[in-house]
């Protein structure tokens, strides 16, 4: 089965097709720096890593691009408020959204630009759209004219066109988002106000610093060229960000910005949008301060279909962390097998999975199904007899799929050289039928955090 996409453009389900024969290029929406990024974030920086995570499991050589904006309005705001200088104050967030992604096991993306590396094509582009009639100057602000571009609003369904504002009075100049269904001609360059402090460009169009919605025009089309196989992004980038990239992308080019559109949807807690003022708002800080782990939330932020709202609970976390144990015992268990007479049944089952989380996930990345698929053949290999030469070709399997779900720890570390000696002193214990000493030493373990499994196959350990 070929690989089929929700394409927000179209609003159907399209085969995928890329540009160049087994390369993909991807352009996915980034943190604006200003603070650490939340839950709601993660999900969509999980999915990016989820699409870029299955494509190369399918062989293609993906190339992912995910900016860093570190010149808007909050930017600049925050960091006047904390005394610091703008690259200093966006330094700070951007290395921790960083360290968040390691944490979540999400791949780095293949370039991260920082909007403020590219402030020179910013300003080209401001004056090809000039040149072309799609801006206008105002003052000493530069404005893309929306019905200018024919096409404006095709990918939010903005159809009839007679009810857009669309002239100067209508603009925004002093902001780089405006309220959804809020249709207003939008800046390219902002003209300096004293608020912006000593964050400013003096390029010939005049003394000021980049609208919001450019910066991902110019570094998608720098690193990925103008035309590009995928875009992602949150629901919320539909309008009036993802509507203003492709208007004064394409008024530059004349060309396709973009053939796939995908976006996921946007993530609840406790069934509510999440809030500060409602105490629901979490941070991968937070939640590892209630000594959350993190495997336990990649998997929770990643389970549910990207075009389905989430639901984050505390409670559903809870289930995330059992799943990912039962993933992790069946793993670690395959690791111990030692029997030679090998089943039957196993490589059929092994085929039989592998063609079904693959159907699963061409169908829209329908990673909730493909889930399903790898606890049911976990079902049906635990009923099994198995040896270790059939262990190693499930380990194989396992192996493949997590490179795709990210959950499992598939490398166990070394036991510490203490906890060895305390196990082989129970094993001892075990042998000269000394139950109480052998109780005594595994309550010890267990304390300090290491859990004993005794097996056909001998004794395993697990930290806790």
């Amino acid at each position: 089965m070929a690989l089929k996409l929700y394409n927000t453009l179209t609003r159907t389900l399209e085969p995928f097709k890329e540009i160049k024969k087994g390369e993909v290029g991807i352009y996915a929406c980034g943190p604006t720096v200003y603070n650490y990024v939340h839950i709601g974030n993660l999900r969509a920086y999980i999915f990016y890593d989820l699409v870029s995570k299955y494509l190369k499991y399918k062989g293609y050589k993906v190339k992912l691009v995910s900016n860093i904006t570190d010149i808007d309005d909050k930017t600049i705001r925050d960091s006047q408020k904390n005394n610091q200088s703008l690259t200093e104050f966006t330094e700070k967030y951007t290395k921790a959204y960083i360290e968040d992604l390691t944490t979540l096991n999400i791949d780095l993306p293949d370039e991260m630009p920082k909007a403020t590396d590219y402030i020179n094509q910013m300003v080209d582009m401001t004056k090809k759209l000039l040149e072309k009639g799609h801006a206008y100057k105002a003052g000493s602000s530069i404005y893309f004219k929306i019905d200018s571009f024919n096409k404006y609003g095709q990918l939010a369904k903005l159809d009839n066109f007679d009810q857009l504002k669309k002239n100067a009075e209508g603009r925004l100049s002093d902001a780089d988002e405006y309220e959804k269904d809020d249709v207003r001609d939008f800046a390219l360059w902002k003209a300096y106000e004293e608020t912006d402090g000593d964050v400013f460009w003096e390029p010939d169009i005049g003394k000021g610093r980049p609208g919001w919605h450019i910066e991902c025009s110019v570094m998608s089309s720098d690193l990925l060229g103008p035309t590009f196989d995928m875009h992602l992004g949150g629901v919320d980038l539909i309008f009036p960000h993802h509507t203003n990239e492709i208007a004064q992308s394409e008024g530059t080019t004349g060309k396709k910005f973009v053939n796939y559109w995908l976006h996921n949807e946007h993530l609840l807690v406790e069934g509510k949008k999440m809030s500060k003022s409602l105490g629901n708002f979490y941070t991968l800080r937070d939640l590892e301060e209630k000594n959350h782990k993190p495997e336990a939330i990649r998997y929770l932020l990643l389970a549910t279909h990207y075009r389905q709202k989430l639901n984050f609970t505390l409670k559903s976390l809870e289930a995330a962390q059992n799943s990912v144990d039962r993933l992790q015992d069946f793993y670690r268990n395959l690791t111990h097998i030692k029997a030679t007479k090998n089943h039957p049944k196993v490589k059929p089952l092994i085929e039989k999975a592998k063609a079904e989380f693959e159907k699963k996930l061409d169908d829209d990345l329908n990673i909730s199904e493909a889930l399903a698929v790898i606890f049911d053949f976990m079902r049906d290999i635990n009923k099994l007899e198995l040896s270790k030469q059939n262990a190693e070709d499930i380990i194989t399997v396992i192996k493949q799929f997590n490179t795709v779900i990210g959950v499992i720890q598939t490398e166990q570390d070394d036991l510490e050289p203490a906890f060895q000696e305390l196990i082989d002193q129970r094993e001892e214990a075990r042998k000269n039928k000394n139950f109480e000493e052998s109780d005594k030493i595994r309550n010890e373990l267990k304390k300090k955090g290491i859990l004993l499994d005794d097996t056909s196959e001998g004794v395993i350990w697990k930290r806790t």
